[in-house]
């Protein structure tokens, strides 16, 4: 008899934030806090696999209520009973449950319902994620270090600190004032002048801005400009696009690979962020990835301040497809705290990617406390 799903638990966990950054903030009288679910799933032989959920409600819709009332209500009853090998018919369980709309229905959620599917499957096939891909894994990943200073001043005492630290390269969160962005980024490469940088303005742009600030920010020696405009500005990508200034990235609105390959198409973008976590996890993160290298695109790497288990498994897919750009997985650089029993081992900008079966970590169950 196949193994099946017997259960699927929710466990919340926390991460305090360190320093300032601006998709976090205290609630009431509460600190900033980095808010997780952890997803267990369990068969019916004892077999289990970790994930975890990220949701962060000032990027996306998805906020920590709804992430577990539809873990609960939802997507457990659907997965119960299912073969964990399985994951096409996983995977049409979770859509059926929670259908698409434009796309992937609660992606950040089905994230960790991924993760852990990916988690279990390997350590049931005793295969690293490298090895169920069929690929050489790197042993680390380079990360960049997050700037979104309110002021020069502070971003001088960011980059100084970053220095400190050992990080060499730098991701800078720009718009909606362009004028601040140039002084901020030009004070930036007289600190950092062999630093790679990017630029990311998380939709902040409107189109005659971004066309303006496009050929000056490439003056400084950006990389790139991720996201400069609103997702549903498409006719404005391509006139940005078309600029040809500044290669133009996607995130936001890269929720699948369909997304991807028909704004490719369309002539939108030269390259994606890729985030683990904003797409509905590993499974179609791999697809887009996989187009982006087989359609000659840009492959940058992102992450929605993951900690643990979704930056073990970001870690893993960047390793094993060769990311050459550092990665904005800031997880590292605002979160303090660990539920794993070996916590994901950096050394300056160098993230070493987990080794072992599944997402390659453990998570120390003594340091979490049933939500449901």
């Amino acid at each position: 008899m196949p193994v099946r799903i017997a259960s699927l638990q929710t466990f919340r966990r926390d991460y305090p934030v360190v320093g300032h950054f601006k998709f976090f903030a205290g609630r009431g009288d509460r600190p900033p806090m980095r808010e997780t679910v952890l997803v267990k799933l369990t068969t019916d032989d004892g077999a289990a696999g970790w994930g975890q959920c990220v949701p962060s409600p000032r990027w996306s819709y998805e906020t920590i209520e709804t992430v577990e009332s539809t873990l609960r209500g939802y997507l457990a009853p659907a997965l119960v009973g299912l073969d964990p090998l399985d994951g096409e018919a996983i995977h049409a369980a979770m859509d059926h449950a929670i259908a698409p709309s434009f796309s992937t229905g609660q992606p950040i959620c089905k994230a960790g319902v991924d993760l852990a599917l990916f988690d279990l499957a390997g350590r049931m096939l005793k295969q690293s994620p490298a090895e169920r891909w069929g690929r050489q894994s790197a042993e680390s990943v380079t990360l960049s270090w997050t700037l979104n200073p309110t002021s020069l001043a502070a971003m001088e005492a960011d980059v100084a600190e970053a220095q400190r630290r050992g990080y060499r390269h730098f991701n800078v969160k720009v718009a909606p004032n362009a004028a601040y962005d140039l002084q901020l980024l030009r004070r930036l490469r007289q600190l950092a002048p062999e630093a790679i940088v990017w630029a990311d303005a998380n939709g902040g742009y409107d189109l005659e801005t971004a066309l303006s600030v496009a050929p000056r920010l490439a003056d400084l020696g950006v990389s790139a400009l991720e996201q400069p405009l609103p997702a549903v500005r498409l006719a404005d990508f391509a006139r940005l696009r078309k600029q040809g200034a500044l290669p133009i990235l996607m995130d936001e609105p890269l929720v699948s690979c369909d997304v991807l390959r028909e704004f490719h198409q369309l002539g939108l973008l030269d390259g994606a962020a890729i985030k683990v976590s904003r797409c509905g996890g590993l499974s179609d993160a791999r697809r887009q990835v996989e187009y982006l290298l087989e359609h000659g695109l840009l492959f940058f790497g992102s992450g929605l301040t993951d900690p643990d288990l979704s930056l073990a498994a970001s870690l893993q897919l960047f390793a094993a497809y060769g990311l050459s750009v550092p990665a904005a997985l800031n997880g590292p650089q605002y979160l303090s705290g660990s539920v794993l029993r070996t916590p994901i081992q950096i050394s300056g900008d160098i993230a070493h990617a987990p080794t072992g079966p599944g997402l390659g970590v453990a998570v120390d169950a003594s340091k979490l406390t049933a939500s449901d």
